[in-house]
């Protein structure tokens, strides 16, 4: 079984990754999209999304970490490609389901599944640039107004050559609204040869073991159920192994956001920690109600500092190993 943590733009960033791998459970992380638009980007755009290319492409929990990229331009994508790996990226990863307003009318992410024979060029031109070693993977929705064209959208994935499939088992349309749809993806991928991963609404273990049962996927990437559950990744793992794990307190996620290093990013002024962690609460009190009334105690607070001091008077350092892990 794969766990992958889901790219989500604004949100999951190297910050966010390091955090939620040293927990641990994730076999691999994909980056926000880097937009590609007319020409071969420089090297520090790929740093600034993925500073993990300077550890081997790898999360200091020891996580792979792949480049996703979004855009229209079959050839300047593969061109792309071809430096993301050679920077370091763990293959790369096509972005064909944002549903972000500005991205679909710049003819990227999710309004590409509208046209099935332009994804199987960009994703045909890209796999032929980048080395046979290398994946290439491919993020897709059932659809963009609805889900009529998805088994087009899904021949065009496979018989383009990527090696692998995350399918977000929604439309455009439907955006993160629930459900997701994950019975409807194995008539699309029925005796294809291409590994498919499935994505949407897995906030919880039993989401994620129904959503095995209903797409017929061993692999599952998780994106806003991680952040509101830190350890759901390890959780899963443990469920599906049958292995005994004990799962994190509210004090010990405290704990992790003041170690995640987020308030001491030099390149972010001093209201980035305090907007970060009150954003992230806001994803938090799903599952612990704590977040809620931590919010209340911070809101007006903006200082860095000021904000970690109230983390700090509930926090718990859990044991960690030396991978990191609890």
């Amino acid at each position: 079984m794969k766990l992958v943590l889901a790219p989500m733009e604004g949100v999951v960033d190297f910050k966010m990754r390091q955090l939620l791998t040293d927990i641990g459970g994730f076999d691999l992380c994909v980056t926000e999209f880097i937009r590609v638009v007319d020409t071969c980007l420089p090297d520090k755009v790929f740093h600034r999304y993925c500073p993990e290319l300077k550890n081997a492409g790898l999360t200091r929990s020891g996580t792979p970490v792949r480049i996703q990229l979004l855009g229209q331009v079959a050839d300047v994508l593969a061109e792309n490609a071809v430096k993301a790996i050679g920077l370091g990226s763990h293959g790369v990863d096509l972005n064909f389901g944002c549903p972000a307003k500005t991205v679909n009318k710049s003819k990227g992410g999710a309004v590409l599944l509208k046209d099935p024979e332009h994804m199987y060029s960009i994703i045909k031109t890209v796999r032929d640039a980048v080395d046979a070693e290398h994946e290439v993977s491919a993020k897709i929705r059932l659809g963009f107004d609805d889900d009529s064209n998805s088994q087009e959208i899904v021949d065009a994935v496979v018989s383009a050559g990527a090696n692998s499939i995350a399918i977000h088992a929604r439309t455009k349309r439907d955006g993160y609204n629930p459900p997701a749809y994950w019975e409807k993806i194995p008539p699309l991928v029925k005796d294809k040869k291409i590994a498919v991963v499935a994505n949407g609404e897995i906030w919880q273990v039993e989401d994620a073991l129904l959503c095995q049962k209903r797409s017929g996927c061993t692999d599952l990437m998780i994106g806003r159920g991680a952040l509101s559950h830190p350890d759901l990744a390890r959780k899963i793992k443990a469920q599906v192994n049958k292995e005994s794990y004990s799962e994190l307190t509210w004090e010990n996620i405290l704990h992790h956001i003041i170690h995640s290093s987020m308030h001491q990013t030099a390149s972010k002024d001093t209201k980035y920690f305090a907007s970060r962690t009150k954003q992230w609460l806001g994803y938090l009190k799903r599952q612990y109600p704590q977040a809620g009334l931590l919010f209340d105690e911070i809101r007006r607070l903006k200082a860095k500092d000021e904000v970690a001091e109230v983390l700090k008077k509930y926090a718990k350092a859990p044991q960690f190993d030396t991978n990191h892990n609890i």
